[in-house]
């Protein structure tokens, strides 16, 4: 929900974005301008003003200019305080804690996140990411027999599509792999998608990612999870990049299973992710070996994470409450903002190509180069070093896509237009 720049800032101003169970409240934040009477989600995108002053919630990376956020996200101070209270508390009480108090804060955690996604708390299990909560639903299903289909894109996250393929040594299903255009637009994508949905009729199960840990790429998932339904093709989806990068709703999001990380753009401690089961759909994915749930109605018995960092799910309702005072929608402007100002400049130089989506529904915040005719892994590998040896700007290399390696950018909302301008002044001086 957007939120205009004079409710957003009173709330930063007043100091209430930490609110951890049984923890104490982090210091006020630092007071802020009076804002006008109302600005638009994209209008506040362009206030540099305002977004310095929620840069200043931030530490911020020491001699050079950091570019590559996607990993996993920055917590906020009032993050920071919330987390490292809760450390305090848990070291101090111990298994005390653990064993007797612990269970009603996490039923309070459930509850913020279930709240912020918009689905209820019995379909939420806090994971320590999003790779944990993805992986158990791919050995757990239960839907899948010799010669069914299984469905993937290039686009999914390399580490999810291994475990699709083990699948295949697993139980004998026939693994269909799909690839998308480097750069591309919704309309074909859907076309893509369901053509292979018409050329593969015995498909079961599919991977469909959100955003693209690659390029950022915006794949309509509500439609084409439609579409798999009708044929009665189960969806794992992953959120794992989309949850705070963009504003929605997970029901509007459409699949029955989605895979989330709480550390990328909520800005939770690392650590955290969440997995949503949709009510009634728990029957076609097994409980983790050794849980036990004969109506199928637990969610966390889909996942057994052992001991875990208790104090870092204590500070998921403080990063809730930061992410949300910013506002999804606010966040969501500005990191498209942001990732406008290089690929705007870097599409008018030829010996650049800039991958992902090609209109605005199907692109984020996140996106990714390479020089043209560029490649492959030590070409990316040289083209990320020379950015940071070179101008100060760090960036990552990412695999797994059909045409070959690339350079990803993840500014976070604190990154400057001078900083953006660093990078397209970078690309306009490099050479094939």
């Amino acid at each position: 929900m957007m939120h205009t720049r004079r409710q957003l800032l009173a709330r930063l101003a007043t100091g209430t974005l930490v609110a951890a169970t049984g923890l104490s409240r982090a210091a006020s934040a630092p007071r802020l301008p009076s804002p006008p009477q109302s600005t638009t989600a994209d209008e506040l995108a362009r206030d540099e003003a305002f977004w310095i002053e929620v840069g200043r919630h931030y530490d911020r990376t020491e001699g050079i200019t950091n570019l590559e956020h996607g990993y996993w996200g920055k917590m906020a101070h009032s993050v920071q305080a919330a987390y490292t209270g809760a450390l305090k508390r848990v070291n101090a009480q111990n298994s005390f804690y653990a064993r007797r108090e612990y269970d009603a804060d996490e039923a309070v955690a459930t509850r913020r996140i279930a709240d912020a996604m918009g689905v209820l708390p019995d379909e939420i299990v806090i994971t320590r990411n999003a790779t944990e909560a993805a992986h158990n639903l791919i050995r757990q299903y239960r839907g899948l027999g010799s010669g069914d289909g299984v469905l993937l894109a290039d686009i999914d996250y390399p580490e999810f599509k291994t475990h699709m393929h083990w699948l295949k040594a697993s139980r004998g299903v026939r693994v269909v792999e799909i690839s998308l255009p480097q750069r591309t637009n919704r309309t074909d994508i859907l076309s893509i998608y369901r053509e292979a949905f018409a050329k593969n009729p015995n498909l079961k199960l599919m991977l469909l990612t959100h955003v693209s840990n690659q390029h950022g790429l915006l794949v309509p998932v509500a439609e084409i999870t439609l579409e798999a339904r009708r044929r009665g093709i189960d969806v794992i989806c992953d959120a794992a990049q989309s949850w705070g990068l963009l504003d929605f709703n997970v029901n509007e999001l459409g699949p029955d299973w989605v895979a989330f990380n709480l550390h990328k753009w909520i800005g939770a401690p690392l650590g955290t992710g969440a997995l949503f089961m949709r009510r009634g759909t728990l029957a076609k994915v097994a409980t983790y070996p050794g849980e036990v749930d004969p109506e199928n109605t637990r969610v966390a018995t889909r996942v057994h994470p052992g001991t875990f960092d208790f104090a870092a799910r204590l500070a998921i309702p403080a990063a809730l409450d930061f992410h949300l005072a910013v506002g999804a929608a606010n966040k969501e402007a500005r990191l498209r903002y942001l990732r406008s100002l290089w690929t705007d400049g870097a599409l008018q130089l030829p010996h650049l190509e800039v991958l992902g989506g090609a209109d605005e529904a199907s692109w984020t915040g996140i996106g990714s180069f390479r020089l043209r005719g560029k490649n492959s892994l030590a070409d990316a590998k040289s083209l990320q070093l020379r950015l940071e040896k070179k101008f100060g700007l760090f960036s990552v290399v990412r695999k797994g896509l059909a045409s070959g390696w690339c350079v990803r950018i993840t500014p976070q909302v604190f990154n400057t237009p001078d900083e953006i301008g660093k990078l397209v002044d970078a690309l306009s001086r490099l050479s094939v």
